[in-house]
C-alpha cells in the first residue's frame, strides 16, 4: 500500500499546509517591542518626540531615555523599524550613556527617581514631580539670615500695611513682579527680596538671576527667580504683596518723593517670516518691565514671545509712580483692534501664537503715551481704518 503524507491528504481536501511560524519572539524583544510603542503613543497625542528636561512630566522623561538607549542600540534598531512610522529611531541621542538594561526602574534610577521591587510604569502614581523635589530642597538648603535684625524692621511694617490698607495680596502673576525689594507669602511665610544677582539667560533661552531672598522666620535662601516664580505658582495660597504706592496712573516727569518703578518698551523685529517682512515699519510689540530693556530682551531670538528672532527697541518711556501691570492692560485693551493674528512654530515645531504684537505706526503708540500721562487714555480705542486713537463712543456710532 502506497503511503500518502499528511500534506498529500491536505491537498485532495483542498486544504493549504499552513507555513511553520517563525520562532517567537523572546521575552526581552517583546518588552522592547512594548516599550517602543509607549513612545509612538505618546508622539501621536503630543504630536512631538518625548523631550528630556527637569521641569516635563516624568513619564516624557523617561520614555526619552528610553529613546535614547534604543537609537544606541543596532539589534533595538532593527527590531522595531517595521514600527517605526515616524522616524522616532532616525534622531540624534541626547545622551551617551550605554544601554545595556532597558528595564523601566533603571531608566528612573537614571533620572533620579527610586523603585523597589517589580515595577510596572503604569502604576507609577507617587513619584514625586521634579519641580516639587525642587521645592523641598530649597527649603532645606535655608540658611540662618546673620543680619535678620535689619530685615526684621521691615517684615512688621508690611505687616502693618496689610492690616490697614497701604498694602494689598494678591495671586502672583508675572514673573517680572519678581524684584529687588518686592514682597511675597509663599508657603505661608512672607518672603523679601533683598537682592538680585546680574540676568543671564538659559539654554532654553529663559531669563533668569539668583537673588537673595529673606524670609519672615529668620532665614534666607540664595534660590534662583524661576525658582521662587515655580514655587509661587504651585503655592495655592501664594501671594504678591502690593506697593504702597498712591497717586496718578502714570507721571511723565520724576519729582522729589516719585518712584521710578518701570519702562514702557516698543520692539521692531528682525524676523524673516513674510508677514513681519511685509509690514516690518508697523508690526510692534509693546510692553512694560521693571529690568532694563536689554535685559528684558536677552536671548530674543530663542524665545517663541519675540518671533525666534532678534528684535530692535524704536522706543522706550520711562513710568514713575505706576501700576505696571494695569497699565500694560490699558495700553493692550486700547490697542487690540490692531493685534496682530500671527501663528509661528517654536522651536520644538509647536505652533504657538506670539501676544503684544501690533500692527500700529510707531506715532500712535506715542499718542497712547501722551493720553496715558494726562489720563485721558481709558476712554480711548485705535481703529485701524483710520490709523487713529478714536474715543469708544465714537467708534460705537
Amino acid at each position: 500500500m502506497v503511503e500518502i503524507s499528511d500534506d498529500d491528504l491536505l491537498a485532495e481536501l483542498g486544504v493549504a499546509p499552513e507555513a511553520k511560524k517563525q520562532g517567537a519572539r523572546t521575552a526581552r524583544e517583546e518588552r522592547i517591542i512594548a516599550g517602543f510603542e509607549d513612545i509612538v503613543r505618546f508622539r501621536e497625542q503630543h504630536g512631538h518626540p518625548p523631550r528630556h528636561g527637569e521641569a516635563l512630566d516624568i513619564f516624557e522623561r523617561l520614555y526619552a531615555v528610553r529613546l535614547d538607549r534604543l537609537r544606541e542600540q543596532e539589534d533595538c534598531r532593527t527590531l522595531l523599524k517595521p514600527f517605526d512610522a515616524y522616524g522616532l529611531l532616525e534622531g540624534p541621542i541626547y545622551s551617551g550613556a550605554d544601554g545595556e538594561s532597558l528595564d523601566d526602574g533603571a531608566l528612573l534610577a537614571e533620572l533620579g527617581v527610586e523603585s523597589k521591587g517589580e515595577f510596572d510604569l503604569t502604576e507609577l502614581t507617587h513619584v514625586k514631580p521634579r519641580a516639587e523635589v525642587r521645592t523641598a530642597e530649597e527649603v532645606a538648603n535655608r540658611t540662618p539670615c546673620e543680619d535678620f535684625e535689619k530685615f526684621e524692621p521691615l517684615f512688621g511694617q508690611v505687616q502693618s500695611d496689610i492690616e490697614s490698607g497701604v498694602r494689598q495680596t494678591r495671586p502672583f502673576e508675572l514673573k517680572a513682579e519678581i524684584r529687588p525689594g518686592a514682597w511675597f507669602i509663599v508657603g505661608g511665610q512672607k518672603a523679601y527680596v533683598a537682592e538680585m544677582g546680574e540676568q543671564f539667560t538659559t539654554e532654553h533661552g529663559r531669563t533668569d538671576a539668583r537673588l537673595r531672598v529673606i524670609f519672615d522666620n529668620g532665614t534666607e535662601s540664595n534660590m534662583l527667580m524661576r525658582s521662587l516664580q515655580r514655587s509661587l505658582n504651585k503655592d495655592d495660597a501664594g501671594r504678591r504683596i502690593s506697593d504702597p504706592i498712591a497717586g496718578p496712573l502714570f507721571s511723565g516727569q520724576q519729582t522729589d518723593g516719585d518712584t521710578e518703578s518701570g519702562t514702557i518698551y516698543v520692539l521692531r523685529s528682525q524676523s524673516d517670516h513674510p508677514v513681519v517682512v511685509a509690514n516690518r515699519d508697523v508690526v510692534h510689540k509693546i510692553g512694560v518691565t521693571n529690568m532694563t530693556v536689554e535685559q528684558r530682551i536677552a536671548g530674543a531670538r530663542l524665545q517663541s514671545t519675540y518671533l525666534l528672532a532678534d528684535v530692535e527697541v524704536v522706543a522706550t518711556y520711562k513710568l514713575f509712580n505706576i501700576n505696571r501691570s494695569k497699565l500694560e492692560h490699558v495700553l493692550h485693551r486700547v490697542l487690540s483692534p490692531a493685534r496682530l493674528d500671527l501663528t509661528i512654530k517654536d522651536r520644538f515645531g509647536n505652533p504657538v501664537k506670539p501676544e503684544e504684537w501690533y500692527l500700529v505706526p510707531l506715532h500712535i503708540i506715542d499718542d497712547a503715551v501722551e493720553k496715558v500721562k494726562d489720563g485721558s487714555i481709558t476712554g480711548y480705542e485705535y481703529d485701524p481704518r483710520e490709523a487713529r486713537l478714536k474715543l469708544i463712543d465714537e467708534r460705537r456710532r
